[in-house]
């Protein structure tokens, strides 16, 4: 598969420590393909020892001095090596990017003998409920937390904060303090992790919770002393807490990778651009999936600036600063690899699911839930709602959605499962092909269903008949 060819070491790991690298990490696995590249340019324009590799360039323009490689990457501070990008095979990575930049997707066009062309549309993208509201349609809970998460969801502000009471969400006693924590346990371990928190220093300490747990001074500094981060005073913190101001500064900067308002990315609401990032097809008789590399800037660590590095009688300020930029851009293509290491793996496990509807259309789409597939690639679930967000496959069926591929199990014949999907398609075929003189009521459609061996209530036709925004039955009664 191409995606092999991004040469990584799998291996387990226990823990996750937080550091700016891997904060950037979760930011670039976000986007789509459209934002990376602007993401990407404006890396080059603040970066100096990032450059794209332009077709003219030669074998003699580049450097592959394994001492400079491993001599720089060892002097990546302890704390940002410890994370999960120590996965990567080290030498042939940054042989990639000293040589010739990423293969800008040629064994990927090589393996594709006649790729589809290049569609492009608008789209409005998904808000911020919407996102959190297709999450929770293929998360497996109750059905109390579920309306209870759907409360929560409808009562978070554009910057994805809670503003309901737990009076207000627990509706007098219709539903248990438990079921109230479970629920917003649910909506906070969704994607933005610090979405339901009510305020600031809950929305940190989410987000700390998730990608570090073991970190007590972090969890410490926004707890106790999140006043003096917002005014930056690290004395009196360090002084507080007993610690070297070195140590707490460290902290804080880590502190203020994090995102104060999580919800606001989601809350755009201007019409964007949609192109494809992925392509399933079909290879030999079998789906397979590529990258589009269409476009995208293909980074490599600059010569120049690489040279400058190696003189020993370079100015100690100068090469402070080379260093620095060198670990940034080491760090940022490293995120950009693992962000398309961990889409092609959630789409290999997409399609392998998924290979008949692929085929066969619609009515073939098969139930998914997010955490099936984290746990078949071996990440959280969060990761896999950001690794399909806002990103689109060119398919045999179109150019969909990822997440359009995820959808809730419903008992189908047999005892089987059948996407909600399918059988929301199901119930709306159904109604379009009733006499309009005399319309179906939601019992006999529901009875329809079960002589069919899938069994669902009134209500239930009638909750999936309202989603679709279909009328009534005396709505849609037309007079003979």
């Amino acid at each position: 598969m191409a995606w092999q060819g991004l040469k990584l070491n799998l291996k387990v790991a226990q823990k996750q420590i937080l550091t700016p690298g891997l904060v950037q990490m979760v930011s670039v696995l976000a986007l789509n393909r459209l934002e990376l590249k602007e993401m990407i340019n404006t890396e080059m324009v603040a970066n100096p020892v990032l450059e794209e590799l332009s077709e003219e360039a030669t074998a003699t323009d580049n450097y592959s001095d394994e001492t400079f490689l491993k001599n720089e990457t060892e002097k990546v501070p302890e704390k940002q090596a410890a994370n999960p990008f120590d996965e990567f095979d080290v030498g042939s990575f940054f042989n990639q990017y000293l040589d010739t930049g990423g293969d800008g997707g040629q064994s990927q066009e090589r393996e594709i003998s006649e790729r589809p062309s290049f569609e492009k549309f608008l789209s409005s993208p998904a808000g911020l409920s919407e996102h959190l509201n297709w999450q929770l349609s293929v998360t497996i809970c109750s059905d109390a937390v579920r309306e209870i998460a759907d409360n929560i969801i409808g009562n978070l502000d554009e910057n994805g904060y809670l503003t309901a009471s737990n009076e207000e969400l627990l509706q007098g006693e219709k539903y248990t303090q438990d079921d109230l924590d479970d629920a917003l346990a649910v909506v906070q371990d969704f994607d933005p992790i610090g979405v339901g928190a009510r305020d600031l220093r809950e929305c940190l300490l989410l987000q700390l919770k998730a990608f570090d747990p073991t970190n007590t001074l972090a969890h410490q500094v926004v707890s106790e002393h999140l006043k003096q981060v917002q005014a930056n005073q690290l004395k009196e913190i360090a002084r507080a807490l007993n610690r070297p101001i070195e140590v707490v500064k460290r902290t804080l900067d880590v502190i203020k990778k994090l995102d104060p308002r999580p919800g606001l990315r989601y809350n755009k609401t201007e019409p964007r651009l949609v192109e494809p990032d992925v392509y399933f097809r079909k290879v030999d008789g079998v789906w397979e999936v590529f990258l589009n590399e269409d476009d995208m800037p293909q980074l490599r660590l600059s010569p120049t600036y690489r040279r400058l590095l190696a003189r020993d009688a370079a100015d100690r300020e100068v090469r402070n600063y080379v260093k620095e930029r060198f670990t940034a851009a080491i760090q940022l293509l490293k995120n950009i690899e693992q962000r398309k290491h961990t889409i092609l793996r959630v789409c290999q496990s997409i399609i392998a699911r998924q290979g008949e509807f692929l085929d066969h259309g619609p009515d073939a789409l098969k139930p998914m839930m997010i955490k099936e597939v984290a746990e078949e690639v071996g990440v959280h679930p969060s990761t896999v709602s950001r690794a399909v967000a806002s990103k689109y496959a060119h398919t045999s069926q179109g150019v969909l959605e990822l997440r359009s591929f995820f959808s809730e199990s419903v008992n189908g014949p047999e005892g089987g499962g059948m996407s909600l999907l399918t059988l929301k398609r199901l119930v709306k075929k159904m109604i379009e092909e009733e006499d309009s003189t005399k319309p179906l009521t939601d019992e006999h459609i529901a009875q329809k269903l079960e002589d069919a061996g899938i069994h669902v209530t009134r209500r239930t036709v009638a909750k999936y008949r309202e989603d679709m925004r279909i009328p009534s039955t005396h709505q849609r009664r037309v007079k003979a």
